[in-house]
């Protein structure tokens, strides 16, 4: 079964020439100001030249960061969807030979969860802790097809699996950084930013200064992919799917992807993930 990323939307979007139609929306957490929501609708909607906000009460929204309020808002200016298709993901853990050594990279880098901070319980015990690509390995055709490689500066024998193209994250957060519904803004002082309700109390806080001055840190151009996806995945009118990923033993999990949306772009994902990588 997959559910819908509208739901709980407290901020909503409308093109101020026909208000009759959302054209996206957002679940606002902490950190979230009008400036970042200026780049994210950036991200949704091409614009033929500077456009302005309103909110409901006709008060022009300033790019500014002040805090962004609930509530509904208006487009004013030409524009036009961006149709960009969202690269379907869910959680994943793979495994093989070749991710081995990611997996060690970046735990030796990182020590600890980049987001929460929870350290390792020992040297040899990552109980709790993942590492996690930012792009995803199941999408190695699109890596190579659109040169992605050309940001990695820390080479490997497939840049994809370079430690610049990872995270180790604590394996909750791994869930909700592979479905989109955080992501890290590398272009507002590495901000968290959250796309569902934040449990955690983490939405609004910064990667440390410590780990931004690691010179094998993740390339800014990856974490602004991931922050993108995210926009795309989760701020569209129509919302996105939510896939379901907990499927018990017994359970016909063939037949439930391709009873669900998107069920092709999901199978080749999941059966990727679901092969050993040698």
């Amino acid at each position: 079964m997959a559910f819908n990323r509208l739901k709980d939307r407290n901020v909503h979007i409308y093109n101020i020439e026909d208000p009759t139609i959302e054209l996206g929306g957002l679940i606002l957490t902490t950190g979230v100001t009008n400036a970042n929501f200026f780049s994210m609708l950036e991200i949704l909607f091409f614009f033929e030249s500077r456009f302005n906000l309103r909110d409901k009460g006709g008060i022009t929204v300033e790019r500014n960061d002040h805090p962004l309020q609930s509530g509904d808002y208006y487009i004013v200016g030409p524009l036009s969807i961006n149709n960009e298709p969202w690269l379907v993901r869910t959680v994943s853990l793979s495994t093989g030979t070749r991710l081995e050594s990611f997996r060690n990279a970046v735990r030796a880098r990182d020590g600890r969860c980049v987001i929460t901070g929870e350290e390792s319980i020992s040297l040899d015990n990552w109980a709790g802790l993942q590492a996690a690509h930012i792009f995803p390995l199941a999408y190695l055709g699109h890596w190579v097809e659109h040169n992605y490689g050309r940001w990695i500066t820390v080479q490997t024998e497939e840049p994809i699996n370079s430690v610049q193209n990872g995270l180790l994250l604590r394996a909750d957060i791994h869930q909700l950084f592979n479905m989109y519904f955080m992501s890290i803004n590398p272009d507002d002082n590495y901000k968290f930013i959250w796309f569902t309700h934040d449990r955690k109390n983490l939405a609004g806080r910064h990667l440390d200064q410590q780990f931004l001055n690691n010179p094998n840190r993740p390339v800014d151009q990856l974490l602004r992919w991931h922050f993108r996806q995210a926009v795309l995945a989760n701020m569209r009118g129509a919302g996105e799917p939510i896939f379901e990923h907990d499927f018990p033993p017994g359970l016909d999990m063939v037949g439930e992807i391709w009873r669900g949306p998107k069920a092709a772009e999901r199978m080749e994902f999941e059966l990727y993930n679901r092969l050993a990588i040698q």
